[in-house]
C-alpha cells in the first residue's frame, strides 16, 4: 500500500462565490469535478469515492439493526410492522435501506455535503415502544410523517435556520466534540469493550471493562486487532486506512467465526452469550442476492393517533413536539461536526448550504415514516467518510447507491460485524475531539455551558440532551450575570422548548 499525504484539513476561505474553500477561486470545472466543487473543496474523485464506501460500512448496521428494533415489537392491535400477526423482517430492512439510499443521494445532490442519513437510532425505538405499543404501526409511522411535514415547514419559514445561526461559535465547537465523544463511546460499547454493569452487581459503576472488569471473548480481541490496525495506518498516512482496517478485520471475523464457531451474542431460543458477536455473526452467505420485499411502504395514517380512544390532541401532539425537537436539534450538531471536521465551515461555523441540507434532513424525517422504517435523518457516521477524505456530495452519492444496492444483496453486507466497523468511530472520535481547542476556558460564560454539552451526549447516550443542557445554562449564566441583552431572542425560544423538553413526563401525567 503506498503512502499518501493525508488530505490537509484548512480552515476555509471565501472564495469569489461567497461560499467556503480551501482554494483560491480558479476557473470553473467541468463535469463531476465542477458539479461537486471536488477540486475547489480540496479533494479528489477518489477520496470521494472511499469516503462514501467507509461511510456506508460504519452505517451498514442500520439495515440490520433498525429491523430487529421495529420487527419484533407488537402494536396495540397486536400486529407487527409490515402488516400480519409475524415479524417482517425483511420487508423493513429493504424500506430501510430503500428511504437511507434515496435521500442520502438527495443529500450529495441537492446540498453538496458528504453527509449520509438513515433511519434514526433512539427515535426509532421512541416510535416504537412509545407510540405503536398504544395505537398502531400506521398511526405511529402518521406521526412520524407529520413531524416531517412539520420541521420542513419550519425550514421553509426560515425558522430551523435562524435558531441555527443563533448559537454561540464556541456552542457548536462544543457540539461538534461532544457528538466526537459520544461516538467514540458507540464505538466502544458496539464492540463490547465496554459494557453495562448488570443490575445484579449492585455497585454504583453504570459500566465497567467488558465482562466483570475483563475483556473477554474474540469478538473483543478483533476490534482490538482493528483499532490498532486503523490507527497505525492512520498515524502511517496510509492512503484508505479506514476502509483498509474494516475490510481486514472483517476477513479476520470470517476466519474466527469458521475456527471457534462463536455464535451470536443474543440466540433466537433469548439464551445470552456474553462472548458472542454483537449484532451479525461474520459467516459468509449461501447466497448474495436476495428478492426485495417493501410491505412496509405507504403503511401510515396521518392523524389515527389524534382519536380519543388512543392519544388525543394534546398527547398526540406531546409526541410530535418530541420527535421534532429530536430531529431539529441532533441534525443540527450533526452537520456542524461534520462540516468541522470537513473543514467546510465558514468563520460563524455554518456549513455551506445550510437551509438545503436541513431541507433534505426535513423531508427525509417524512419520507423514513411513509416508508414505515421511522423518522430518517443524519447520521454521525459520515464523519468516518470525512476522516477518509471525503468533503462533497459525491461521497453521499457513493453511500446512497450501495444503500440501494443492499436491497438486493442484503446477504453480502450482513456479513461486516459491528466489532470490525466501530473501530473507524473510535478513531474519528478522536479526530473530532481536537477541535475542544477553539473553546476559551477562561471564559465561563462559554466553558461551563460548552463543559455540559461535551459531557452529557455520551453520558445519556443523547445528542439532543446535550445541546439541551448546554442551551440551558448558557441562557442561565447570562441571566445570573445581567447580562440578558446579550442572549438572542431565538434562544430564549429554545431555551424554553427545551425547559418543555426535560419536563415532557411530568407535563404529560399531568395533562393526562
Amino acid at each position: 500500500m503506498s503512502n499518501q499525504k493525508r488530505p490537509e484539513r484548512h480552515r476555509p476561505v471565501q472564495g469569489v462565490s461567497g461560499s467556503p474553500t480551501g482554494k483560491q477561486a480558479g476557473p470553473r470545472a467541468r463535469g463531476l469535478d465542477g458539479f461537486f466543487r471536488i477540486s475547489e473543496r480540496g479533494s479528489t474523485v477518489e477520496r470521494e469515492v472511499r469516503g462514501g464506501v467507509v461511510t456506508f460500512f460504519t452505517m451498514a448496521y442500520i439495515v440490520v439493526l433498525n429491523p430487529i428494533i421495529l420487527g419484533f415489537v407488537q402494536d396495540g392491535d397486536g400486529q407487527f410492522l409490515g402488516g400480519g400477526a409475524e415479524p417482517n423482517l425483511p420487508a423493513i430492512a429493504a424500506g430501510t435501506a430503500l428511504v437511507a439510499g434515496l435521500m442520502t443521494i438527495l443529500m450529495g445532490v441537492v446540498a453538496n455535503y458528504p453527509l449520509a442519513l438513515a433511519t434514526g437510532l433512539g427515535l426509532n425505538a421512541f416510535v416504537a415502544f412509545a407510540i405503536a405499543t398504544q395505537a398502531t404501526w400506521a398511526d405511529a409511522m402518521g406521526l412520524v410523517v407529520l413531524e416531517g411535514v412539520i420541521i420542513l415547514a419550519l425550514v421553509l419559514t426560515g425558522f430551523r435556520t435562524a435558531v441555527f445561526h443563533a448559537v454561540p461559535a464556541q456552542l457548536k465547537v462544543a457540539i461538534s466534540v461532544g457528538i466526537g465523544l459520544f461516538i467514540a463511546l458507540i464505538g466502544f460499547v458496539d464492540a463490547g469493550f465496554v459494557r453495562r454493569q448488570p443490575d445484579e452487581a449492585n455497585t454504583t459503576v453504570p459500566v465497567q471493562l467488558g465482562v466483570g472488569g475483563e475483556l473477554q471473548g474474540w469478538p473483543v480481541l478483533v476490534f482490538a486487532v482493528g483499532l490498532v490496525l486503523v490507527i497505525a495506518l492512520w498515524v502511517r498516512r496510509v492512503r484508505g486506512a479506514i476502509f483498509v482496517s474494516i475490510v481486514v478485520t472483517t476477513v479476520l471475523a470470517i476466519l474466527v467465526e469458521a475456527v471457534a464457531s462463536i455464535g451470536p451474542m443474543f440466540g433466537d431460543d433469548g439464551a445470552f452469550n456474553p462472548k458472542g458477536w454483537g449484532l451479525t455473526v461474520p459467516a459468509w452467505p449461501d447466497s448474495i442476492v436476495d428478492k426485495p420485499d417493501f410491505g412496509t411502504l405507504g403503511e401510515f395514517n396521518l392523524f389515527g393517533s389524534f382519536s380519543a380512544d388512543k392519544f388525543g390532541l394534546i398527547g398526540a401532539l406531546l409526541l410530535v413536539f418530541t420527535l421534532l425537537l429530536a430531529d431539529f436539534f441532533d441534525t443540527m450538531g450533526t452537520m456542524t461536526a461534520i462540516g468541522a471536521e470537513a473543514g467546510l465551515l465558514d468563520k460563524e461555523g455554518t456549513p455551506p448550504h445550510t437551509q438545503r441540507i436541513l431541507v433534505v434532513d426535513s423531508i427525509a424525517a417524512a419520507a423514513g415514516g411513509a416508508a414505515g422504517v421511522s423518522s430518517n435523518t443524519s447520521y454521525i457516521e459520515s464523519a468516518s467518510g470525512v476522516g477518509e477524505g471525503a468533503r462533497t456530495g459525491l461521497a453521499s452519492v457513493v453511500t446512497g447507491l450501495l444503500f440501494l444496492l443492499t436491497i438486493f444483496f442484503a446477504p453480502l453486507v450482513a456479513i461486516i460485524p459491528s466489532e470490525a466497523a466501530v473501530p473507524a468511530l473510535v478513531l474519528v472520535g478522536f479526530l473530532m475531539m481536537q477541535q475542544v481547542k477553539g473553546i476559551d476556558w477562561d471564559d465561563l460564560e462559554i466553558a461551563i455551558p460548552a463543559f455540559l454539552t461535551i459531557v452529557l451526549m455520551p453520558f445519556t447516550y443523547s445528542i439532543t440532551v446535550g445541546i439541551g443542557a448546554g442551551f440551558l445554562a448558557y441562557v442561565l449564566i447570562k441571566l445570573v450575570k445581567g447580562k440578558s441583552s446579550q442572549i438572542h431572542g431565538l434562544m430564549w425560544v429554545v431555551a424554553a422548548l427545551f425547559v418543555v423538553f426535560f419536563a415532557i413526563n411530568p407535563i404529560t401525567h399531568w395533562i393526562a
